[in-house]
């Protein structure tokens, strides 16, 4: 009762005011007259304090409750006070003036004869000295000021929400426009870097492969010196590149989260709680605008949609996942289907093997989950990796960056496609990084020849230009993601973790292009197909592995030990084959799979 207090307006506590003093005034004026009553005067007060209070109560949980206690109770007084004191029918002016102004819907049919009416009449008949002209009226005005007085609330109430809401949508547009422009100067840099740090590239590698044909040792030192300009300019070209980027992508991701939980508090004037549990650590930079994405859609809808007023916002950092909870006290909606924002929010989670959850019910407000998988080094699992690239300078570096993770295994490395389809019946590497441009066979048709023959095999692009063309022609070919060079290394190994998980992945940027200069056509093609892989669960091999053994009735301790991995690895995995199925244990996933033919 105290939070409902809490989010009165002016107009309640004038009614509150209205009804305190009718009240006051009616008990010390009974007090006066207490000799010429015909009940005891006790009970007579007793009566007056609940009319003050139940009706009062009863408009706190339902206005109808209200409507029908105010008329039974105080009209019931005031025909009692009348039957005495014929002008006492005066006290019933101030009940019609509430009953009117807290009537809502189609109350007023039903509330107006009764008020303006009934009740009259049946005051009229305990007391034969008041005349039908002279009651009906007054009662009538009073209930007519009461619904002018409704009307003003509701005006208000309408004005409030209507400022609410463009406050709320400002927020929106203000966030939406610093996330945009955060995405287009991170394109924008790549793209010069793809460029520019290509030239320098193969400025730097064309000079290198000159150094066998200089003999001369003057000729060795301009080739050192052009060298190392070629290397200097490189590096101020990453050091301009860095300064366009934003202060707020180096921000870690609870910083941002509570700014962005702050700032809407602020705009939208409701009350967000923001709350981080766990021990903070850092993620990439594609997680942390879908977390950012995904709180301020669910602020958004929590006021626009919900009208709430009080939002919790959890940030957990979990050994396994990332999760972000959103908790608010809005209406609820009984049958929820999930509009455009949402499905954004889903699409986003679901490119990092993440996902969106939501729970809503009617007068228990919205909850709204995202969990994103951690995608962190394990010493469980060795990924075996195999680098194809035509350039030995970049073969070299990819080893070295890739091999600093403990969980990530260059196994080998092939200098065309060719060489790569050769050589991976050798390796029997678990992902392959391919790139496109190579001599004798390129990355497309052995992708493609790869994937014909290992199905098992993910294969990673990794190219040096945003070729939308190319990139849909290798998609085409099988390829379980595509994404520049210029990526960071940790960025790099966490995609090369999820797609190893079964996950696909494309620069976002890159992906943007690919549906700009895709036709309606196209794109509806590309719908139906996404479709049809979501039908097929997208069970990954290894969660298509756990599931057969379970058929089987082996035990998580037994998995573990004939696929070499921990308890809780396995324990990961079938947690991730129970949500893609939508089952809660073994037994139904077994079913299941038994059912859709996954067996």
């Amino acid at each position: 009762m105290l939070d409902i207090v809490k989010q009165w307006a002016w107009y309640d506590w004038v009614m509150l005011f209205l009804r305190l003093l009718i009240c006051f005034s009616l008990t010390v004026t009974t007090i006066q007259l207490g000799d010429s009553l015909t009940l005891p005067l006790w009970i007579v007060i007793l009566w007056e304090i609940m009319v003050f209070s139940v009706p009062w109560v009863c408009l706190l949980l339902n206005y109808r409750y209200y409507l029908i206690a105010e008329m039974l109770m105080f009209g019931g007084l005031s025909i009692y006070l009348t039957s005495m004191f014929p002008e006492a029918y005066l006290t019933f002016l101030m009940p019609a003036f509430l009953i009117a102004a807290n009537s809502a819907e189609k109350s007023y049919r039903w509330s107006a004869p009764i008020t303006i009416v009934f009740i009259p009449l049946l005051i009229m008949f305990f007391s034969r000295e008041i005349e039908l002209l002279e009651i009906i009226p007054q009662v009538g005005l009073a209930y007519v000021v009461g619904f002018a007085f409704h009307l003003l609330i509701v005006n208000h109430r309408q004005n409030e929400i209507i400022r609410k809401q463009n406050s709320v949508l400002e927020q929106y547009l203000t966030q939406i426009e610093r996330v945009t422009l955060l995405e287009e100067r991170d394109r924008l840099s790549k793209d010069l870097h793809d460029t520019m740090g290509h030239s320098y590239v193969s400025i730097i590698m064309g000079l290198e492969t000159l150094r066998q044909d200089v003999v001369s040792q003057e000729g060795t030192q301009k080739l050192d010196s052009l060298l190392k300009l070629a290397r200097n300019g490189m590096k101020e070209v990453r050091g301009y590149l860095h300064q366009m980027g934003s202060p707020q992508e180096t921000l870690p991701l609870v910083h941002s989260l509570r700014q962005l939980a702050e700032e809407f508090q602020t705009h939208a004037k409701v009350h967000v709680r923001f709350r981080a549990i766990g021990e903070e650590y850092p993620v990439g930079k594609q997680v942390k605008m879908t977390l950012f994405r995904c709180l301020q859609e669910s602020l958004t809808n929590a006021v626009r949609h919900g009208q709430a007023t009080d939002i919790v916002v959890s940030l957990h950092f979990e050994q396994q996942q990332t999760r972000l909870e959103v908790q608010d006290n809005g209406h609820g909606v009984e049958n929820w289907k999930d509009g455009f924002g949402i499905t954004t929010m889903k699409e986003r989670a679901a490119q990092l093997q993440g996902r969106v959850s939501v729970y809503s019910e009617r007068g228990e407000g919205t909850l709204i989950t995202c969990f994103v998988p951690r995608l962190i080094e394990s010493t469980d699992e060795i990924i075996r990796l195999f680098i194809v690239d035509d350039h030995s300078f970049i073969r070299d570096s990819l080893r070295t960056i890739l091999e600093g993770q403990r969980d990530l295994r260059v196994v080998g490395t092939a200098e065309d496609g060719a060489q790569a389809v050769e050589l991976c019946e050798e390796l029997e590497p678990d992902l392959v990084l391919m790139d496109l441009e190579m001599p004798n066979m390129d990355g497309i048709t052995a992708t493609k020849r790869i994937k014909e023959k290992w199905p098992g095999i993910r294969v990673l692009v990794l190219s040096t230009f945003q070729d939308t063309g190319k990139a849909k022609e290798i998609m085409r070919s099988g390829a379980d993601g595509y994404l520049v060079k210029s990526i960071e290394s940790r960025e790099l190994a966490e995609t090369i973790r999820l797609v190893h998980r079964g996950g696909t992945m494309i620069a976002q940027d890159l992906f943007h292009k690919m549906l700009e200069a895709q036709p309606v056509t196209e794109q509806e093609d590309l719908l139906v197909a996404r479709e049809k892989d979501e039908n097929s669960y997208g069970l990954t091999k290894r969660e298509q592995e756990i599931l057969q053994m379970l058929s089987e009735g082996m035990r998580y301790k037994t998995i573990a030990s004939k696929l070499y991995l921990s308890d809780g690895t396995v324990r990961n995995y079938a947690s991730a084959l129970y949500d893609k199925l939508g089952v809660r244990n073994r037994e139904d996933a077994v079913q299941k799979g038994k059912r859709e033919g996954l067996l």
